[in-house]
């Protein structure tokens, strides 16, 4: 206990503090321990103010032990216990999309209602390399043969693409899946209630509904289908896309200026239109 009366002995009387009890630095310095070897002066014996030496002396004590045991538990595994190689990452989900562009279709269901307060449903088949729909129908009570059948008729003497992208819906059922299997098409299923993961099919249907049904009144199956035939004409053709730097489905040539004044074409009935050059 010398090591405490040198420590009284070496504060000085500035040190004190009239909201701290007399008795507390001589327990604050029984809670420091002192440095092994010897070979540089204690915090104890030193004359630095006991308020210093545990707020820098303590402070670092406190880190280095705690840095030192975990560096320990970080090398030494635990006993019985073997080290598992880590597998290298799988690639994402947009990583995916973008390496099967070109052999990868969606297909996915949306419901236009009619003036009648008919629900009407639409089936779309899209192609992710050029945004391009291939395939297209309308039912009232689309069943899981009915949708096989529409995949028969999108892509007709062997076709189709190597995967098909849809969500866990029930309409595709198992002869769905029995005659997407026999064409040679890879199914790949999206994660339950996570329609961002069939983005391109999500996008061209919003497409659909604020270019065109947020415009009009259905009045029926056929209304629907010209409706639609209509539309599909100006998307194909005439529709730019950013992903495909501002060109449409089906290339469009680069008309400069020298071809003439640019002229309006309306297409789907006026609601949009074609702009092209013309030399007249």
């Amino acid at each position: 206990m010398g090591w405490v009366a040198r420590g009284a002995a070496c504060r000085s009387p500035p040190d004190r503090d009239s909201l701290a009890p007399a008795r507390l630095p001589r327990f604050l310095d029984l809670e420091v321990t002192p440095r092994a070897g010897g070979s540089s002066p204690s915090l104890r014996s030193s004359c630095v103010p006991w308020r210093t030496r545990i707020r820098f002396g303590a402070r670092h004590a406190f880190t280095a032990n705690c840095s030192s045991s975990a560096s320990k538990s970080r090398s030494a595994p635990l006993p019985g216990s073997c080290r598992v190689a880590r597998r290298p990452p799988s690639q994402t989900w947009r990583t995916f999309l973008q390496n099967h562009l070109a052999d990868l279709i969606s297909v996915d269901f949306f419901v236009v209602p009619t003036a009648t307060f008919r629900v009407l449903y639409v089936f779309v088949v899209l192609l992710h390399h050029r945004r391009k729909v291939v395939h297209f129908n309308v039912t009232d009570s689309p069943t899981a043969d009915w949708t096989e059948q529409q995949i028969v008729e999108a892509f007709p003497e062997d076709s189709a693409r190597r995967y098909l992208l849809r969500d866990r819906d029930n309409i595709y059922g198992c002869e769905f899946r029995r005659r997407v299997k026999s064409m040679g098409i890879a199914e790949v299923l999206t994660a339950p209630r996570s329609p961002w993961q069939n983005p391109f099919a999500e996008r061209v249907i919003g497409t659909f509904r604020r270019e065109l049904f947020d415009h009009v009144i259905v009045m029926n199956e056929a209304h629907l289908r010209r409706r639609l035939r209509s539309y599909l004409l100006y998307y194909h053709g005439s529709r730019t896309h950013l992903a495909l730097e501002k060109d449409a489905p089906e290339q469009r040539a680069v008309e400069l200026p020298v071809h003439g004044r640019i002229v309006a074409l309306p297409l789907v009935f006026g609601l949009h239109h074609r702009y092209f050059r013309s030399a007249a």
